[in-house]
């Protein structure tokens, strides 16, 4: 606004002049009490039929610092009796000796936001100002200052349409600047980009691409129904679909456990023996090509694929039981060496001859389970940051609720993780699908190609979100 500082003064000249505002002396008090309520008109002002010269010379001195904060404002000359309490004149200016950020002290009075708000509209040639719905009973102060500016030449016709619409309300989200920034200042997150934030250099970093955002607000749509709730789940839906067809694939594993082949020696003739295995960058794209990787005696697995005791539906490594690590060779789980404390610390496994996948004969050994893995030889270590929803409740300041009380104490875990090596080429905001995980985006601020390697989760596969 403060742009337009100089041809809002005009404005404010011309519609003293002109017989449509006035200088009110009352104190903010005596403004409050004669403006009446929903059920009684409110008074006129005993300034409100001074002269159209003498409001000019008072609104002067107004602007030449004459006057203290609060002695006087300008107020609009409209219907002291209207029903709509906007149109009751309506303070448009008001003194503040401060100094402005872009203006400095070039003013010691300032605009109201609701008679900056038209003229900038008008000004930067706005034809529909969109606006949520508690604007909806300041059109009528919209529409008329538009008016009296177009009488007197100072805009021209047609004029700027507000229009109101229901705020887009995400659950577990708040978009209060005021509160985003004390999410900042307090350092419940690491900054304005923080990919947890709603902001557009949060939800960049987070990985959201521009398709999705457009993708979820046309899905949204508009209404003019109050306190409407969109769930987050849509918003990644929206990214799973437009990620899906184009987001290249790749294996990692999140929380690594060694995998030994036993007789990987016995098999395949020697112990340092590397096994190529390709896969395709994505599976419905031939025309992207194949990834490269190699398959040895030791490989990292994710530590949820072993059991000792399965649980019922358990597909995957436990003792006795066999499944084909995905790409390459089926293997026999043969139980696993614990730590001091009980823990598995290595999966010991052999492998079944002539099971490698793409080769004749692969699947002659029908498994129920099969479960991805990074080689020991060729693995790239990764940081991974697993992002969630930063607030447990779906409305985090509802009914004035302190929103800071319902902070996720999970909505950020941070793990080592290993990747195959066809991530280390990744560049800052590449975006791809790791297999069984998610989809996941290289940080645009920390991440380094052929360095370190640091990747924030975007979403799950599917909502796992508690309902």
């Amino acid at each position: 606004a403060s742009d337009y500082f100089d041809f809002m003064y005009r404005a404010a000249e011309y519609l003293i002049e002109a017989g449509h505002a006035y200088v009110d002396e009352q104190t903010p008090e005596q403004i409050r009490a004669t403006r009446g309520d929903f059920a009684t008109p409110g008074t006129d002002s005993p300034f409100r039929s001074r002269s159209p010269a003498d409001n000019l010379a008072r609104f002067r001195e107004m602007r030449d610092g004459q006057h203290a904060d609060g002695a006087m404002v300008l107020r609009a000359k409209i219907d002291m009796a209207s029903p709509n309490i906007n149109l009751r004149d309506p303070a448009i200016y008001r003194i503040r000796h401060a100094t402005h950020h872009n203006t400095g002290d070039k003013w010691c009075i300032y605009p109201m936001y609701t008679f900056a708000h038209p003229i900038e509209d008008a000004l930067e040639q706005i034809t529909h100002s969109i606006c949520t719905l508690e604007f909806e009973d300041q059109r009528p102060f919209y529409d008329w200052l538009l008016e009296r500016l177009i009488e007197g030449g100072l805009l021209t016709a047609p004029p700027p349409r507000q229009y109101e619409f229901a705020r887009l309300n995400v659950g577990h989200v708040i978009t209060s600047k005021r509160k985003l920034r004390q999410l900042v200042e307090q350092g419940h997150v690491a900054g304005w980009d923080d990919p947890r934030m709603p902001t557009l250099a949060g939800l960049r970093r987070r990985g959201y691409t521009p398709e999705a955002l457009r993708l979820f607000a046309e899905r949204s749509g508009v209404t003019k129904t109050s306190n409407a709730w969109t769930d987050y789940a849509a918003l990644d839906a929206a990214l799973r679909e437009t990620l899906d067809p184009v987001a290249p694939r790749a294996m990692a594993v999140l929380e690594p456990i060694k995998l030994v082949i036993e007789n990987w020696a016995e098999v395949l003739c020697s112990a340092d023996h590397l096994e190529p295995c390709e896969a395709p960058v994505h599976p419905h794209r031939p025309d992207l090509g194949q990834r490269h990787f190699m398959l040895g005696r030791e490989v990292w697995i994710e530590r949820g694929d072993y059991e000792e005791t399965p649980p019922k539906g358990f597909f995957r490594l436990f003792p006795g039981n066999k499944v084909r690590l995905k790409y390459g060779y089926v293997i026999e789980c043969l139980g696993a060496t614990k730590d001091e404390a009980g823990r598995a610390s290595v999966v010991r496994a052999k492998l079944i001859k002539d099971t490698k996948s793409g080769t004749p004969g692969a699947d002659r050994v029908k498994v129920k389970g099969v479960i991805t893995w990074v080689g020991v030889a060729d693995c790239k270590p990764a940081e991974v940051r697993l992002y969630d929803r930063l607030f447990t409740e779906e409305q985090p300041d509802a009914g004035g609720r302190d929103f800071l009380s319902v902070l996720n104490p999970q909505s950020l875990t941070t793990v080592q993780a290993v990747v195959e090596p066809s991530l280390a080429s990744s560049q800052p905001e590449d975006r791809f699908q790791f297999e069984r995980h998610g989809f996941f985006v290289a940080d645009r601020v920390e991440h380094v190609a052929g360095g370190k390697l640091v990747f924030n989760r975007v979403t799950g596969l599917r909502d796992s979100w508690d309902k």
